[in-house]
This record gives structure tokens, C-alpha cells and sequence, in this order.
């Protein structure tokens, strides 16, 4: 089964690049910022991998999400420090030149979770497949409902405005699992469906989640369905319409700890459950390889990244969306 691939694949990565790098040989990486438990498992992945193949590590974070000149500054700082590699997950396209110029200097340059729209600024990404984790939240949402979806209520909590591509991928998945139809999948927004009441910005945390929520609950009380970038985002979603006397089916992306407990709570319908230790540590596995002889990784047949896997989390299956349980998500999360 799928799930147990995705286990497998984590624990090779990490058996494959023991031993392999040459002395003095590093690897950065840079995510969005540090708290978010996300890019916690990520750093956690590529230090342990790190470790394991004898490579240096050097680990630089921005404060928030589309917070990019603390990452330019990193990806600077790693340039002059001759790195092999560079994996980032990039705030947002502002980061593009600087990660050229990494390119030029013959770095390995790997996106992590999201891609850059410019793509001579990465050689690849590995990542979920954002808009199959979308979609299978939103199908699940539909199925959940029944006829109910016809006459839904939808809030749209996204990252912010900038459209990011996984922002974006996540968000257009969903409403098109959910059955609406959505003119442009390279934007956020382009539907005209009267279910959905409005998208706003999260900034991906409980606080940004909250202040959203409120604000579309303002927009129209009687919102019953409600995606979510991240599972952080979600819990304060929650707290906003606990706090309004409201209930509404909750679904998000991201599979952590943290959030398939909040699946098992209630709080959290059904989440797409995604790997970044794996992101990471594959990550680290190509440096090693390309650190060696050169060798740059392939993205997945039929992709243009390398899919590093997505399952559903709930604990009430619908037929025709395939999921596992939270006792089996608990198992996994961001293995």
C-alpha cells in the first residue's frame, strides 16, 4: 500500500547517503521560518541525514511565512561558504535571483514543498503533490456533505495574496475535488461559484487562522465548510468559531502530529498528510550524489518534481477517496 511505500522510501534515504560525502562538504537549508512545526520535521530530516552521509550542515530560517530577505541573506551566505547544495523551501519568488546566482556558482539548488515560478532557479523540486492534497480534501468535503454540497457555505483560508505556488495548488485542488469549477489554476480566486464566500490571508498560523475566520464568519455566519492551508491555520479557525457559537467541517494539508490529533479530536475533519522528513532527507541524498560525480536528481514519471507522497487523514472514510485512520496517520506523521 501506498502508506507504507512512503515509510519505506524515508528509511532507505537515510540508509542510502551514510558514508558518502566527501570531507568538508556542505549542505544548507533554508525554510520559511522556524517554528512552524513543518519546517521543524524538515531540519530535523536533513540534520539527521546530514549527519549520517558526513556532510557539513547549515540550517537559516526567515521569520514568517513570505518573509524572503532573511532567506536571500542565507542563500548568500551559503554561496560564500561554497556549499554543494542548497535545499529550500522558498517564501516566495523574490528568492529567484539570488538562487540563479547559487546555480551559476555550481550549486545544487532543490526546492523543497514549493517551487519556484521562475525554473532556471532550482534544478528540481521535491515536494507533495500539492494539488492531489487538495483535491483529496476536497472530494472527501463533497462526499462528506452529500447533497448538502450543493448549497455549501465555503471559507478559504490561504497563505496570503501573493499566490504561492503551493498556496495556490492546495487551494485550486480543493475546490475542484469539492466539484467547483475554477477557470484558472494558476491563480487563487478565479471561480465565481456563489459557494464559496471569500478567501482570506492566514499567514499559515492560529493567529493569522483566527483573524481570517472572523473575518468571513463577519462576511456571512452561516459558513459550513472550511479549508485551511495548514493545520495551524485550522486551529485557529477553530477557536473562531468555537468562539462564535459556530461548527463547521474543517479540512486541511499537512499530516503532522499535531494536526492528525486534531483529526482525532474532531477538530480537523480530514487533512492530506504530507512527508517533509522525507523531502529532507531525499534532499540530502542528492546532494551527497551530486557533491560525488556530479549527478543531479529526476523528478517522478508524468511530474515535473519529485512526488514525495500525500495520504488522506480521517476518521470517517467516505467511498471512492481512498484514506487511513489517525491511529495510522499518528504512525506516519511526517515520517
Amino acid at each position: 500500500m501506498k502508506f507504507k511505500a512512503v515509510a519505506l522510501i524515508g528509511a532507505a534515504a537515510l540508509a542510502l547517503v551514510a558514508g558518502s560525502a566527501s570531507a568538508g562538504d556542505l549542505a544548507c537549508l533554508i525554510t520559511k521560518n522556524d517554528t512552524n512545526p513543518f519546517f521543524v520535521k524538515m531540519k530535523e530530516g536533513a540534520e539527521a541525514a546530514a549527519t549520517a552521509a558526513g556532510l557539513d550542515f547549515q540550517a537559516y530560517a526567515g521569520v514568517k511565512d513570505g518573509d524572503a530577505a532573511p532567506q536571500i541573506t542565507a542563500i548568500e551566505n551559503c554561496v560564500a561558504a561554497g556549499a554543494k547544495g542548497i535545499l529550500i523551501t522558498p517564501s516566495n519568488d523574490s528568492v529567484g535571483p539570488a538562487l540563479k546566482a547559487a546555480r551559476e556558482a555550481g550549486i545544487l539548488v532543490i526546492a523543497l514543498d514549493t517551487p519556484l515560478a521562475d525554473k532556471d532557479a532550482q534544478d528540481i523540486t521535491f515536494a507533495t503533490d500539492n494539488f492531489e492534497a487538495g483535491t483529496l480534501i476536497g472530494a472527501w468535503a463533497a462526499k462528506t456533505l452529500g447533497d448538502g454540497a450543493a448549497t455549501a457555505k465555503i471559507a478559504m483560508l490561504d497563505i496570503n495574496h501573493d499566490n504561492i505556488s503551493v498556496d495556490v495548488a492546495r487551494d485550486t485542488g480543493f475546490l475542484k475535488g469539492f466539484g467547483i469549477e475554477v477557470p484558472d489554476l494558476t491563480v487563487m480566486g478565479s471561480e465565481t461559484d456563489a459557494r464559496v464566500i471569500g478567501h482570506e490571508q492566514s499567514d499559515a498560523n492560529p493567529e493569522g487562522g483566527q483573524k481570517a475566520m472572523e473575518t468571513l464568519l463577519a462576511k456571512d455566519p452561516d459558513i459550513n465548510v472550511v479549508y485551511t492551508i495548514n493545520e495551524p491555520a485550522a486551529e485557529g479557525a477553530f477557536q473562531a468559531l468555537k468562539a462564535a457559537g459556530k461548527t463547521a467541517l474543517i479540512v486541511s494539508v499537512d499530516g503532522g502530529c499535531p494536526g492528525v490529533a486534531n483529526v482525532k479530536a474532531g477538530v480537523i475533519g480530514a487533512t492530506s498528510q504530507q512527508y517533509p522528513l522525507l523531502m529532507a532527507s531525499k534532499g540530502i541524498e542528492a546532494i551527497v550524489a551530486f557533491a560525488k560525480d556530479g549527478t543531479k536528481p529526476t523528478a517522478s514519471e508524468g511530474l515535473s518534481f519529485y512526488n514525495t507522497g500525500v495520504n488522506l487523514v480521517t476518521d470517517a472514510p467516505v467511498e471512492g477517496v481512498e484514506s487511513i485512520d489517525s491511529t495510522k496517520g499518528t504512525e506516519l506523521c511526517w515520517g
